[in-house]
């Protein structure tokens, strides 16, 4: 049997064809830090500055310049979040018009892949490529559930390529840079009452109780922009990086589509399966990361990270003359993550990690909505990397996220055109568990 060697767009090709079938989760907003097994161990502690694979391409491209010869990085994610909401009937018997259940738990298992890829172009500047998800949403209710009219199903997932750069400028300083070519995807749905938009419509004169429908709006888009690091290592024993990610724009374009739709609603002035248009920004995002080697056995690893996320104001869907379909306020805020973590090498071929981390919300109480109920977090987190025959390197990592109860409705307006099918109130019971693993060959 003849092999050759794959070449590069035979590895872009195989990660995205990998990450097509994803269904991603959210993080703190629905950005999605889980890029590595090796660094999940961490709480991702410390990531702009570790550079202890080729999955540093995410996390800061000057990392790369770490990296012996070519290595390539595979692993995949296991995100399972939990989002169990509690009705609370007595705070809002005027303002919770329609009935049902609690809408069972709103999240789900869901698994992201993600490939990375260095090698060297010539000596003091290496490449490297990578290919994942960086945000990510899925929650999903019974579509009988008491806030059917506000979500049922809410999903958005997002592959990015990212070609990088790294230039080592001297023993001590690497400058890294990259772009990110992003396509992402979105479905949101949730019942439509008919019966109201008709009595509406007709002033009052037709009523046709408890007709209702799904509503259905998808649509997708390319979107572009960049990052750039620096790793800095001023003693043997310590680094600092230093990381940006630029914002992503999308205008996603797609369909939406109405069921069991009446008749006379079924015209140009009524509810008609249409064209439509959403504006989505994804945030910048920045980090500053300490590795400290206490002794040959023990490294200290710390992270700040800021997220952009003030630049998302609101949730609109345009239909193809430019007037608006729905629109929900958002006012979200920018956030703050901080993050320790620790190594400890118990000999050459085994090392265990473990990390805590603090990741602060970008909802505020008055705003949140049953389609992202996220809250503050708290991350407890192991790993193990283990060596294997040659250069191989085996990475697994666990972390439990304890999320804020999450209260809904308080503070909301529930005026003409917020909620006009009534109001959502009650707490959210959340958490998450990430699982991940990851395969790191050297060649």
């Amino acid at each position: 049997m003849n092999m050759t060697r794959p070449t590069l767009l035979d590895l872009a090709m195989t990660a995205v064809f990998c990450a097509l079938p994803l269904s991603a989760a959210q993080a703190s907003g629905f950005a999605l830090v889980e890029q590595n097994a090796s660094g999940l161990g961490n709480a991702f502690a410390g990531q702009a500055a570790s550079a202890q694979d080729a999955s540093t391409v995410f996390f800061n491209p000057a990392g790369l310049s770490r990296i012996e010869g070519r290595q390539v990085v595979v692993l995949g994610n296991a995100i399972t979040p939990s989002a169990r909401f509690s009705n609370s009937t007595s705070a809002n018997a005027m303002l919770q018009t329609s009935t049902g259940g609690n809408g069972g738990d709103a999240g789900g298992t869901a698994f992201t892949p993600n490939l990375y890829y260095a090698m060297d172009i010539r000596p003091g500047i290496k490449f490297g490529l990578g290919v994942g998800a960086p945000f990510g949403l899925s929650t999903e209710y019974d579509d009988t559930w008491i806030g059917r009219f506000q979500a049922v199903k809410s999903h958005l997932e997002t592959i990015n390529i990212n070609p990088s750069l790294a230039f080592k400028m001297s023993d001590a300083l690497s400058l890294g840079l990259g772009l990110d070519f992003m396509w992402a995807k979105a479905e949101l749905t949730s019942m439509t009452n008919y019966s109201a938009l008709i009595y509406q419509a007709t002033s009052g004169t037709t009523a046709l109780p408890n007709l209702s429908g799904l509503g259905t709006v998808k649509g997708d888009d390319w979107g572009f922009g960049g990052n750039v690091g620096l790793l800095y290592q001023p003693l043997p024993d310590l680094r600092v990086g230093v990381s940006y990610r630029s914002e992503v724009s999308f205008k996603l374009s797609g369909d939406a589509t109405f069921a069991n739709r009446p008749a006379m609603l079924n015209t140009p002035t009524g509810l008609p399966d249409q064209s439509v248009t959403a504006d989505l920004k994804l945030p910048a995002s920045a980090s500053l990361s300490l590795f400290k080697a206490m002794s040959p056995q023990v490294e200290l690893l710390a992270d700040v990270s800021w997220t952009g996320w003030g630049s998302f104001k609101d949730l609109t869907v345009k239909r193809s003359d430019g007037s608006t379909l729905s629109s929900t306020i958002e006012n979200w805020r920018n956030t703050w993550r901080y993050s320790l973590g620790a190594n400890f090498h118990q000999n050459d071929r085994l090392t265990w990690r473990t990390g805590v981390a603090y990741d602060q919300s970008p909802v505020p109480d008055a705003n949140r909505t049953p389609r992202i109920p996220d809250q503050d977090r708290t991350w407890l987190a192991l790993g193990v990397q283990v060596k294997l025959a040659g250069k191989d390197k085996i990475d697994a990592g666990y972390a439990h996220l304890f999320v804020k109860d999450a209260i809904i409705g308080s503070g909301i307006s529930a005026g003409p055109g917020v909620y006009p099918y009534g109001q959502v109130n009650g707490n959210y019971a959340n958490k998450v568990d990430i699982l991940s693993v990851q395969y790191t060959h050297d060649f």
